[in-house]
């Protein structure tokens, strides 16, 4: 009987103990889900950070449930100043880098293009006057040099060190007249006709790769300048992508031409994804716009059609998408002729919706004048949230948009720049009225209402 008393008292025991740890588990799940409500870290977490960060005191708001996600700043694949951010890993055929040696001497840099310079020279002329030394060594030109009647293969050369300075006079034409090669070396005559030869060739390759990489017009880039911001706004009822190039210098680029590539991952319908895929903007390859005579800052647009990557993305999705467009713009510098390309990139937060670019270009008086200072400035225009597609939608059912307003006598006169009041003030001192400073697009709304 006690036995019996004793097991059912385990069992109770145990039972009551299971109770209160269920009890506890349901106590610290809802703590937890409160916690989840109110914006709060849970205490288990809490308790694994570390010190500074448990004692530090986040101010929350117990109203906002979830807090709007931050988004990471992207990584770019072109920089703004045009330099490409891939770096190439894991190459194990670097033979191919000697195949082309001249292209590789040009892409080094500067410090270390000035120690090849100098090291390919320093070792050729020590390489050859110790082909002197050892020629007057065998000779025995050392040991009879002071003797009368000995005739040496150089005269005056009576040690490495005048060696040395025999090679290098030899193979840069100094020729000081001191140390001087006789007609008795058939030897000497034959080292002299093989460095002269090799010391052309060393000369011709080293001049050239210094030449080339002084005369690259990669510096011609920096004075070709990009918008910071691209715009996106209505240009003649067409949805358009806008950004500004502009040229520094007086002179010109010749045969300036200019490419837009969107650089966005992507998954094909077989599930295949393709990351940083490359795809082409159309501006103006077909019309010819893509030729640019860069005289004065241009304006580049690409039309959204239907052939654009962005014809069905509206504000609200691209303010959600992730993509990079970069920019080429191409030409011929016309003081050397060299080919000269500059590169920058918009980022998706780079793009903004319903903003143009404000005029730099004034009439003066013989000449036009560019405010480099407004280059990049934007100004807000009012433009449809939603996608071209749509637009082009409801431009076939109304082909007005009186949604849009009208611009006013102040806007058009600043967006204008060559405008003039001459025609006008003719008008008010005839005493006839002036015309009424309208749009064409008001002319056809009092015309079809």
């Amino acid at each position: 009987m006690a036995v019996c008393r004793n097991g059912k008292s385990k069992e109770k025991a145990f039972y009551y103990s299971l109770q209160s740890k269920l009890r506890m588990a349901g106590d610290s799940r809802v703590h937890m889900d409160h916690d989840m409500e109110i914006g709060v870290t849970p205490r288990e977490q809490v308790k694994k950070l570390p010190k500074h960060l448990r004692e530090a005191q986040i101010p929350t708001d117990r109203t906002h449930l979830i807090s709007d996600p931050v988004r990471k700043p992207r990584q770019r694949y072109v920089q703004k100043d045009g330099k490409c951010n891939v770096h190439h890993g894991n190459v194990q055929e670097t033979y191919r880098y000697l195949s082309d040696l001249f292209t590789t001497l040009v892409d080094l840099r500067w410090r270390l293009s000035f120690f090849i310079f100098t090291l390919v020279y320093v070792v050729n002329w020590l390489f050859f006057g110790f082909l002197w030394w050892l020629i007057a060594l065998i000779r025995g030109d050392l040991l009879h040099a002071d003797e009368e009647g000995w005739t040496p293969c150089v005269e005056n050369l009576n040690s490495f060190v005048s060696a040395f300075l025999f090679s290098i006079e030899t193979e840069t034409t100094i020729g000081y007249g001191y140390r001087v090669i006789t007609e008795k070396c058939p030897e000497g005559i034959i080292l002299l006709l093989v460095q002269a030869i090799l010391g052309s060739i060393v000369n011709a390759m080293m001049v050239g790769c210094m030449f080339v990489k002084i005369s690259q017009p990669k510096n011609r880039a920096e004075t070709l300048m990009f918008s910071h911001k691209a715009v996106i706004s209505v240009r003649d009822n067409k949805m358009c992508l806008m950004f500004r190039v502009g040229d520094l210098r007086n002179s010109h680029i010749v045969e300036a031409s200019i490419r837009a590539k969107l650089i966005r991952s992507q998954q094909t319908k077989e599930g295949e994804f393709i990351p940083l895929n490359q795809t082409d903007i159309n501006i103006g390859f077909d019309t010819g716009d893509d030729r640019l005579f860069l005289v004065s800052p241009l304006i580049i647009s690409h039309e959204i059609n239907e052939k654009s990557p962005f014809w069905e993305m509206s504000r609200a999705q691209m303010e959600k998408e992730e993509f990079e467009i970069v920019v080429i713009l191409e030409g011929m510098v016309e003081a050397t002729g060299m080919t000269c390309q500059a590169r920058s990139s918009y980022l998706d937060s780079e793009v903004l919706w319903g903003y143009r670019f404000t005029p730099v270009l004034s009439l003066e008086k013989g000449f036009y004048e560019v405010d480099y200072n407004n280059f990049h400035d934007i100004y807000e225009t009012n433009t449809p949230t939603y996608s071209a597609k749509e637009l082009s939608a409801r431009l076939k059912e109304s082909p007005l948009l009186p949604h849009l307003p009208l611009l006013s006598p102040d806007l058009r006169q600043h967006t204008d720049p060559f405008s003039t009041q001459t025609t006008q003030d003719e008008r008010e001192k005839d005493g006839e009225k002036p015309a009424e400073t309208n749009n064409g697009s008001a002319n056809r709304l009092e015309k079809n209402p």
